[in-house]
Formats: C-alpha cells, structure tokens, sequence
C-alpha cells in the first residue's frame, strides 16, 4: 500500500511539477560522470537500506532518470548489495541489537521456524510479498540459519517482480513528461504499466499464501 502511495504521488508530481527538467538535468550529470552515476546511485541505494530509510523513492526515481532497463538493474543490485550488508551486521557486529529487536517478535520467530525447515525458499517468498518492511526483515534475516549465499540468490531474484513493474511505470511517465509522445503510445504504456501493477498484485498474493502456508503467519505454541 506505502509502495502503491508513493508511485501515485511520484506519477501526480510529473503532472504537475518541472520534474521533467530535474530529471533531464540529472540524466544530463549521470552521463557527464559517466559510470559512476550509476555506481553512486547504488551505493546511495545501499546506505537508504542499511540506514532503515525507506528506499521506494529511489526505486521510483530509478526508471525516470535512468530507464526503464538500466534503472531496474540499479535498483536490483542496490537492494541486494544493502540487504546483504544488512545482513552480514546482524551476523557480526550488531547481533546483540537485533536480538534485542526480535526477541518479542512472534512473526520473526514463526520465519525462524519455517527457515530452518525450508531455507532459501522462504526467503524468496518473503521477498516476493511485503509480510515484513524491507529494512527490518534483512537484518532479522541475519540471526536466522539460512545460508550467506541462498540469502543473496533468493534476494536478487525475489526483489525483480516489483521492481521491474515500479521501475517501467516511473520511466514510462518520465518519458511521457520529457517528450511528445503520440495519444497511441501513451496509451499502450499506461495499458503496460496497469498490466504489471496486475501482475505484480498476483505474484504477491501467491507469495502471501505460500507463506502463511509455510506457517510465516503462525503465533509460536504456547510454553
């Protein structure tokens, strides 16, 4: 729902604001830079992740400075290198912390549970469906015993149904904003755009249900 507010709010703002000049000027110092446009705007999307900050602006942003193909990717492997460091501190330097945070979490200790029954599949699903925020769940992830690399995988491939469809709805309505784009073709990227929302709705719910299945949702039995 916060996801779904805010691309809302990002679609009203291209309406109505120059954002169409913001991101033209900062498509313009992307490829002035060169490469490390690219690289600073994953390192930025690593800090939102491991700082706790809400990282949905950057990934709606992504798509209108950069495109659809090459924003998707930045936002891809920013969420993923940050949901990994993420998880290597709660595994090291911040373990007591966490502990602290989890330790009355009754849905953290039911995906203890499902973790160790089936391990990275769980960790997709979570991924595929919003059941904890993102910044929370990579660190709680680091106190359970899934493996460091079936952590990564399931991330990286977990987190690309919601992202392709935020990132070409964003470039889409940059693209629109920036150009003269015929009656023909902005109607078929909104048809587009609202096909992915669908889509990416549909791929949630059946994640949702896989896991409350997988007893993600369970209170723990009482002692």
């Amino acid at each position: 729902m916060v996801a779904i507010l805010l691309l809302a709010a990002f679609l009203t703002a291209m309406r109505f604001l120059p954002l169409g000049a913001w991101i033209a000027s900062f498509q313009a110092w992307v490829k002035e830079i060169g490469p490390v446009g690219y690289v600073v705007y994953v390192l930025v999307y690593m800090v939102f992740c491991v700082l706790g900050i809400p990282a949905s602006p950057l990934t709606i942003g992504a798509g209108a400075i950069f495109g659809f193909a090459a924003g998707s990717i930045v936002v891809i492997i920013g969420a993923t290198l940050g949901a990994t460091l993420s998880f290597l501190l709660a595994r090291t330097v911040m373990r007591r912390r966490i502990e602290a945070l989890t330790a009355d979490n009754a849905k953290f200790r039911a995906l203890d549970r499902a973790i160790t029954r089936e391990g990275g599949r769980i960790v997709f699903l979570v991924r595929l469906a919003p059941v904890f925020p993102f910044a929370y769940i990579n660190f709680a992830f680091g106190l359970t015993g899934v493996r460091l690399w079936s952590y990564v995988v399931a991330t990286f491939f977990g987190i690309i149904p919601v992202t392709l469809a935020f990132v070409y709805i964003s470039a889409t309505a940059a693209q629109a904003a920036s150009t003269d784009m015929s009656n023909a073709r902005l109607a078929i990227n909104i048809v587009g755009g609202v096909l992915a929302v669908v889509a990416t709705a549909f791929v949630t719910r059946v994640a949702t249900r896989a896991i409350k299945k997988a007893g993600v949702d369970d209170e723990p039995p009482s002692a």
